[in-house]
């Protein structure tokens, strides 16, 4: 299994980041802050206005070593990658599937399932830890809605379904999302999930781990690789990552929307680090987004047990191990795709 490395979130606006031997380097105003050994990091995430010597990218892309810049409210804007590795028959294989629709409807029913699944999970938790306080009876019956999801997704033989299915049960899940939020009610609430921009403080929150859970999806598929351009559930735009977006579907509730309850619930995050914009969009402040990292890059550091490979790892790792698996089915190694399931 690969080894965890480390991603460096660069914050701090106007920052350069160059490389000085094997060494990073943060310097503003050409005071060095930080050095970080390169052979310690996976991956550069830089907020706002932050820049790369060509030196320090071009060691990355040797290296394998994704950068990603966003804007100072985490939109994303580039990536910076060096050529693109493993088998070229792998992505000619991936290109056949995609193009077949029974193949492409397979695959994207695997990925569905594991989202409804875990979606039902993270209900299920929320009804056993909160019910006292009387949200108990909404929890579980979206819980048996999702139940019928799952079945009507097992049996679907159209993908256009499927993805009704799946757009249904999204909707199911975050009708009853505000019933898991049981602390600073008032300024941490859930009606609808809105994006592009986000409309509140917990749908800012979450569209902030989604962009950051994007990154570690591509850099993954990449490493494997897959052409993240090219999905199975997603249609292919130009510049969009639709199969990191099909894989992000399996993880969006067990890693990105039960820490964002726990940054809520154990008031790790407060209101006050949540503005409205101009255009109405909220964004969160500086100390807000270093809080959220730290705790996005804690839980990735946790191990877990992997139901499919029957081994405990780091849960940064789950990514890169469902991206493998995902590989082997297309290399027809494996009958089919083994969504990552959480219990």
């Amino acid at each position: 299994m690969k080894r965890l490395l480390n991603t460096l979130y660069v914050t701090l606006q106007d920052s350069y980041l160059a490389l000085e031997g094997e060494t990073v380097l943060v310097r503003v105003e050409g005071e060095t802050r930080l050095r970080v050994p390169l052979l310690t990091l996976g991956a550069f995430v830089c907020f706002g206005r932050v820049s790369c010597s060509p030196a320090l990218m071009g060691a990355c892309a040797d290296r394998g070593i994704a950068i990603s810049f966003l804007d100072q409210h985490g939109r994303f804007q580039a990536r910076v990658t060096g050529p693109i590795s493993g088998n070229v028959l792998l992505r000619r294989a991936q290109y056949r599937d995609a193009d077949d629709p029974q193949r492409r409807l397979e695959i994207a029913r695997c990925i569905v399932l594991g989202k409804i699944a875990n979606c039902r999970t993270v209900v299920l938790r929320a009804a056993r830890d909160h019910g006292d306080k009387g949200g108990e009876f909404p929890l579980r019956q979206a819980a048996c809605r999702l139940d019928r999801c799952l079945d009507e997704a097992r049996s679907t033989s159209d993908l256009d379904v499927l993805r009704g299915i799946e757009g249904n049960a999204g909707r199911v899940y975050f009708e009853v999302f505000d019933q898991a939020i049981t602390a600073q009610k008032e300024a941490f609430y859930m009606r609808e999930r809105t994006r592009r921009p986000p409309l509140d403080n917990m749908n800012s929150l979450l569209s902030f781990l989604y962009t950051i859970l994007a990154h570690d999806v591509s850099s993954a598929l990449e490493g494997v690789g897959l052409d993240p351009q090219v999905g199975f559930l997603h249609c292919e735009r130009p510049g969009r990552p639709a199969l990191a977006l099909d894989i992000i579907e399996e993880f969006r509730p067990f890693l990105v929307d039960r820490l964002a309850l726990s940054l809520v619930n154990l008031r790790q995050v407060q209101a006050s680090g949540f503005t409205t914009a101009e255009s109405g969009g909220v964004v969160m402040n500086d100390e807000t987004r270093k809080t959220v990292l730290v705790a996005y890059q804690k839980r990735k550091q946790e191990e877990l047990w992997h139901p499919f490979l029957e081994e405990s790892f780091h849960i940064g790792l789950f990514v890169h191990a469902q991206a493998q698996l995902l590989a082997r089915h297309i290399r027809r190694e494996l009958d089919a795709y083994p969504p990552f399931i959480s219990r």
